[in-house]
C-alpha cells in the first residue's frame, strides 16, 4: 500500500522549502519510505518507526539543505556517514542530475541503499564502504567533491575533518544541525580554518509542518586541505582540532 496522504505531507512541506517534487519523484520517495519501513524491522536503520515522523525528521530535514547550498550548480556531492540515507539519496532523487557518493562504514546500511537504488532505478549513484577519514586521503576522493553534507555524525570540530578534505576548492562543507549551535560553531572555527575552510554561514530553519528548529552550518573550502589531515581514523573524534 503506497501512503498517499503522507506524500501530500511530503510535497507540501518541499514546496514550503523550495523544493518542487514530481509525481515520479514522490513515487520515488513513497518507494524508499516503503523499503525504510521493512528493513527497520530487520536491521534498525534508523530509531525513528512512525511513518509521519520519518517524513519530517528524515525526507523534509534532507530537503531542507537546499536552503543552504545551490544544488542545481553542483555536480558532485557526498554524503558522509550516510546511515539509511538521509540526506544524500533524497538530494538524488530531488535533484537527479546529482552525482552521489553514499559514505558509510556500517556495511548493512549500505547494503540497504544498495537495495533503494536498484529499486527506484537511480543512475549516478556510488556507495562507498569506508570511513571518512580513509576517504579523505584516498586519492580518488580527496577534494573530489563540489559538497560534502552529514548529518548527526560528530560535533563540528570532529566533523570538520571528516568533509572539509573530500571538497575541492571552491566547493561547500554542509553541516546538519539541531538548533542550538553557538557553542560547538564557536569550538569549530580553527578547525575550519586549519581545513582549508573560510567563514561559516548559518541557517537556521523550523522544519514545515513542526515545531522542530534546524540549522544548516555552510563552510565554502578556499584553500586545499594540508597533507597532514585528515588524521588516521579515530584521532578526529577523539582528538579535535
Amino acid at each position: 500500500m503506497r501512503p498517499e496522504p503522507l506524500l501530500y505531507r511530503l510535497a507540501a512541506g518541499a514546496t514550503a522549502l523550495g523544493v518542487n517534487l514530481s509525481e515520479a519523484q514522490l513515487g520515488s520517495c513513497g518507494r524508499y519510505l516503503e523499503l525504510l519501513l521493512e528493513w527497520n524491522r530487520r536491521f534498525n536503520l534508523t530509531a525513528i518507526q512512525a511513518p509521519e515522523e520519518i517524513i519530517d525528521k528524515h525526507f523534509l530535514d534532507s530537503l531542507s539543505c537546499y536552503l543552504a547550498v545551490d544544488f542545481i550548480a553542483a555536480h558532485r556531492l557526498v554524503d558522509v556517514g550516510t546511515g539509511a540515507g538521509f540526506p544524500g539519496m533524497v538530494l538524488k532523487i530531488a535533484f537527479p542530475h546529482l552525482e552521489v557518493t553514499l559514505l558509510d562504514a556500517v556495511e548493512k546500511r549500505l547494503r540497504f541503499l544498495q537495495r533503494v537504488g536498484e529499486e527506484l532505478t537511480l543512475t549516478g549513484v556510488q556507495i562507498v564502504h569506508a570511513r571518512a577519514e580513509d576517504a579523505g586521503r584516498d586519492p580518488r576522493t580527496r577534494e573530489q567533491f563540489d559538497i560534502a553534507v552529514s548529518r548527526a555524525v560528530a560535533r563540528l570540530n570532529s566533523l570538520a575533518e571528516y568533509c572539509l578534505p573530500l571538497v575541492r576548492v571552491g566547493g561547500s562543507f554542509l553541516a546538519q544541525k539541531g538548533p542550538q549551535i553557538d557553542e560547538e560553531l564557536d569550538e569549530a572555527r580553527a578547525a575550519l580554518q586549519t581545513l582549508g575552510g573560510g567563514e561559516p554561514t548559518v541557517n537556521s530553519l523550523v522544519l514545515p509542518g513542526t515545531d522542530m528548529g534546524r540549522s544548516l552550518i555552510s563552510t565554502p573550502k578556499l584553500r586545499p586541505t594540508p597533507v597532514e589531515y585528515p588524521r588516521q581514523a579515530g584521532t578526529p573524534r577523539k582528538h579535535p582540532l
